[in-house]
């Protein structure tokens, strides 16, 4: 086990300190009683190592990719975490340099190298997947924006390198769809070139690739995440966009040659499952959205809900010297998400919108087994303060209501919705968050009623949790 330096920041930054520690703790203090019926384990990823010798990362989206595993039984609780052992990784703990690009970390390659790998899946890129966890097949993956998945062992944590095909393409999302009932992964793919392309396909761990829809652009969007329904692939194609030429030449960070047009509006993309035709173009205003909520089909509508910003000024102010510096000297606050709900004619081509609650979410979280792609009523979020996340928020699609958990000081990362095995309400179950705990500079390990979002349990885990993205609960078989 490696050790860190003592803790010298409190409050929300700490959650942007870097973590060095890789620990086993067998078993967590509980306050609170954990369900009986929680059985199975929580797998995170996310940002942990920021500073690699002199050089410093530069934006949250680039930290080295940690992975961090919860396990539950018997009304106990048990805490690992160890570094994905990716190129990235390896670089930095044997080499002490950054040597690989991030979303907004650029090395400096010259330009032959820069060149070179550009274009090539995963070449410019170290696989540092520090944004979410999936499970293709019976692989476990943890996942980032490039091509390629690192698989690991759910257990040990210990990295089994990059095991499944890579996708047909440059810039992935780490957000694909689980579909049981056909037994599918799907995800989405851009590939760069003169004559770039928008690809959905079929992700798995053992065969290669299988495109579903594939279109044509010349200035590519920023895609994050994708909608799905029962029969229609949806991307929001927001006007945030990249000329891929100007990109390769540029000497820029990945994200910085990115720009925001917002004259152009967004474009919803909606193409049928079966065959890949698309069903149509509809465009309404200009917004940012990184994630979806979830899609259906209701009425002649499509119906696509997501968190959409005014505009893609998130991305600058998620730069990390934006984020350690205390409010109010920061150089710009962090905006809000809003839960939206976008109606598409499919017929007449209109597209209305509306928020689904007079209220903020980020990183939202449904009763994805039973409810994706279908109507649902309830979604579990974050939601920010005057400084950062500080709420767990549950919205009501259906009466449009919003309710929340606080507690003064502390930081909730996303909650992920364990449902209760037999419940038979879509809310039955609990809510799982990272919280950081800003006075103490310590995170737990959150429990809440997922119905009426009371705490049920926290689990203290003894040193702080750097800020994650997302992870998954697999039930022990």
């Amino acid at each position: 086990m490696t050790t860190s330096a003592a803790a010298t920041t409190t409050g929300f930054r700490r959650g942007f300190d870097t973590l060095e520690r890789e620990v086993v703790l067998d078993d967590l203090p509980v306050t609170g009683m954990l369900p009986p019926w929680l059985v199975g384990t929580l797998v995170r990823t996310g940002p942990a190592k920021f500073e690699v010798g002199e050089q410093r990362m530069r934006h949250w989206f680039d930290g080295l990719a940690m992975l961090h595993r919860f396990s539950f039984g018997h009304g106990r609780a048990s805490y690992a975490s160890r570094f994905l052992d990716t190129p990235a990784y390896r670089a930095a703990a044997e080499e002490g340099r950054i040597a690989y690009q991030e979303f907004a970390t650029d090395p400096c390659r010259g330009l032959f190298k820069r060149v070179q790998t550009a274009f090539a899946p995963g070449g410019a890129f170290g696989n540092n997947a520090n944004v979410n966890v999936s499970r293709l097949g019976d692989v476990h993956v943890a996942m980032t924006e490039t091509p390629m998945p690192v698989a690991f062992d759910p257990e040990t944590l210990e990295t089994l390198g990059v095991q499944p095909p890579p996708a047909p393409g440059h810039h992935s999302t780490a957000h694909p769809h689980l579909d049981g009932a056909r037994g599918e992964a799907i995800n989405h793919v851009v590939r760069f070139s003169a004559r770039s392309q928008y690809r959905f396909f079929v992700q798995d761990a053992e065969a290669p690739p299988r495109i579903l829809a594939r279109h044509a652009t010349s200035r590519p969007a920023y895609v994050h995440s994708f909608g799905l329904s029962e029969r229609y692939l949806i991307l929001a194609e927001c006007p945030l966009v990249v000329n891929p030429t100007a990109m390769l030449l540029s000497g820029r960070p990945f994200i910085e040659n990115y720009r925001w047009e917002p004259d152009r509006g967004t474009r919803l993309l909606v193409f049928e499952r079966d065959g890949g035709r698309l069903r149509g173009a509809y465009d309404t205003e200009a917004f940012f959205t990184f994630h979806h909520i979830n899609s259906f089909e209701r009425d002649g509508d499509l119906v696509v809900d997501l968190c959409a910003y005014d505009d893609a000024s998130i991305v600058d102010a998620l730069y990390l010297d934006n984020l350690r510096t205390e409010p109010p000297a920061r150089s710009m606050p962090v905006p809000p998400a809003r839960p939206r709900r976008l109606r598409i004619d499919l017929e007449g081509g209109g597209v209305g919108g509306e928020d689904l609650a007079d209220a903020e979410l980020e990183l939202p979280r449904i009763a994805y087994r039973t409810h994706n792609t279908r109507p649902y009523r309830y979604v579990y979020g974050n939601a920010a303060g005057d400084d950062w996340v500080d709420r767990v928020v549950k919205v009501d699609v259906e009466r449009g209501e919003a309710t929340s958990w606080r507690q003064e000081g502390c930081y909730p990362g996303e909650p992920v919705l364990v449902s209760r095995p037999g419940g038979s309400a879509e809310d039955d179950g609990v809510l799982l968050s990272v919280v950081l705990d800003g006075a103490r500079g310590t995170s737990f390990l959150l429990a809440l009623d997922a119905a009426t979002l009371d705490e049920v349990a926290r689990a203290d885990v003894p040193h702080h949790i750097p800020f994650s993205f997302h992870g998954q609960f697999y039930r022990d078989a």
